[in-house]
């Protein structure tokens, strides 16, 4: 779930340059090493049993007031599907979450929750009082990509119930929002009095580097349990953080009109460069348990046919649970541009615009939140698929050692688009997954 990049300027129409332009990739130089976690292999066939094996928690999930409980939750999907509608109507792209914000603290504090507050950054954040000092914290997306306001502007109307579908640009990533509030409400309905504190936190710009997360989990860090993602309704569970750096390499030259000649042209250097970067090495997709992978998604130059532009850029996208991979691969990037620029007489420089931390914490894939969680998911008529690389706010606690996990799957679809929907019923299995995981968070664990 991450952002797109602003456009300086408008499409480079010239990238067919780099068809013709293939020239052999550099070996890599040294760097300082960056900040991830040794890799875990994949969740071996052992691992996937757990999510279907009775467990400490099947008692407590079948007792009578718990299905009472969840089939209120049921009762209410209509409501909730409206709610979805008053949250997705309203603007919100990473950075000016500000309206959607104050929606979701009126709606926290009516249903209950204590200490209701917006931070600096838009975060808001409502708890069930517990008696430790110490929290679990439930976390959901309070941001949308930045084109999103176009297309709600473009609609002339807000998002619209059809069937089992709330449909319109905004309704997508807030379901997950939608699903926490209808959780939070369900336990302080029940009268809860955690062990405990429950957080309830809809974080702000995830789309722009997780700086939302990383201002919560700042401020909670001293006290947290653990933190819960919440990304869809539990079919996968995520408990391992994919190391995720972007970068963008600029390019700048001699522009002018095409009369001037074609060279030295920042295109040649873009399109060359590129050519070189995607050719670097790496595993294959069947033999590759770093989950390596280097991308080049976006390039930007030039306005018009008849000048050569003076600037320009390309994205870079490298990731992977395992630091030296995404190590070797800067390198080798930084050592291409040095050698293009070199040939090209146009300077690049590689620049970063974000960090997402990785990491493994020993013993994650079978600990009580990874348990509770698969148990859930199997009340709920799931098979959750349980997976290391998770990409999302969970990895800011999880690179600094936190436990966390990301309850993923459905949600709805075509995000970031005119027809963007979210699917209640997975919304409804998603507020029952965050209520469940609450009980058992928050009751007494079991003697064993």
């Amino acid at each position: 779930m991450f952002t797109r990049f602003a456009a300086h300027q408008p499409q480079l129409a010239a990238v067919v340059l780099l068809a013709v332009l293939a020239c052999t990739a550099s070996l890599p130089a040294q760097t300082p090493p960056v900040q991830v976690s040794p890799a875990q292999p994949r969740p071996t066939q052992a691992l996937q049993q757990l999510a279907g094996q009775a467990s400490e928690f099947d008692a407590v999930l079948a007792r009578a007031d718990i299905r009472a409980a969840l089939a209120r939750l049921d009762s209410i999907a209509p409501k909730m599907a409206a709610g979805l509608v008053a949250l997705g109507a309203i603007e919100s792209p990473s950075g000016r979450e500000g309206k959607r914000a104050a929606e979701v603290a009126r709606r926290m504090r009516a249903i209950g929750l204590v200490d209701v507050r917006i931070d600096s950054i838009n975060n808001v954040t409502g708890r069930i009082r517990g008696r430790t000092g110490r929290a679990v914290i439930f976390v959901s997306t309070l941001d949308d990509l930045t084109s999103i306001p176009a297309l709600q502007r473009a609609a002339g109307r807000p998002p619209q119930i059809r069937g089992n579908r709330v449909v319109g640009p905004g309704t997508n990533t807030s379901s997950t929002t939608e699903a926490m509030l209808a959780a939070a409400q369900g336990l302080v309905t029940r009268g809860m009095q955690p062990i405990n504190d429950i957080v309830f936190a809809a974080v702000a710009q995830e789309e722009t580097g997780l700086l939302g997360m990383k201002a919560l989990y700042a401020e909670r860090r001293a006290t947290s349990v653990s933190f819960i993602d919440i990304l869809g309704d539990g079919s996968s569970i995520t408990y391992g953080a994919l190391g995720i750096h972007w970068s963008r390499v600029m390019a700048r030259g001699p522009g002018g009109h095409s009369l001037t000649g074609g060279l030295p042209n920042v295109n040649q250097a873009i399109a060359r460069a590129v050519d070189r970067v995607l050719s670097l090495p790496q595993p294959p997709a069947t033999a590759n348990p770093q989950r390596t992978i280097l991308n080049v998604a976006v390039l930007r130059s030039g306005e018009l046919f008849n000048h050569k532009p003076d600037t320009g850029w390309f994205s870079v996208d490298i990731r992977s649970l395992e630091a030296s991979e995404i190590v070797r691969n800067e390198d080798a990037v930084r050592r291409i541009i040095r050698d293009v620029s070199r040939e090209t007489g146009i300077a690049l420089d590689m620049q970063p615009v974000q960090r997402t931390p990785g990491g493994q914490i020993p013993g994650a894939d079978s600990s009580r939140l990874v348990r509770a969680s698969a148990a859930v998911a199997r009340s709920l008529g799931l098979a959750p698929q349980l997976g290391n690389a998770g990409s999302a706010n969970m990895n800011v606690p999880i690179a600094a050692g936190t436990p966390a996990i990301g309850i993923g799957g459905e949600r709805g679809g075509r995000r970031g688009y005119a027809d963007e929907w979210a699917d209640i019923p997975a919304m409804v299995r998603t507020a029952k997954h965050v209520f469940l995981l609450g009980i058992l968070l928050g009751e007494r664990p079991p003697q064993r």
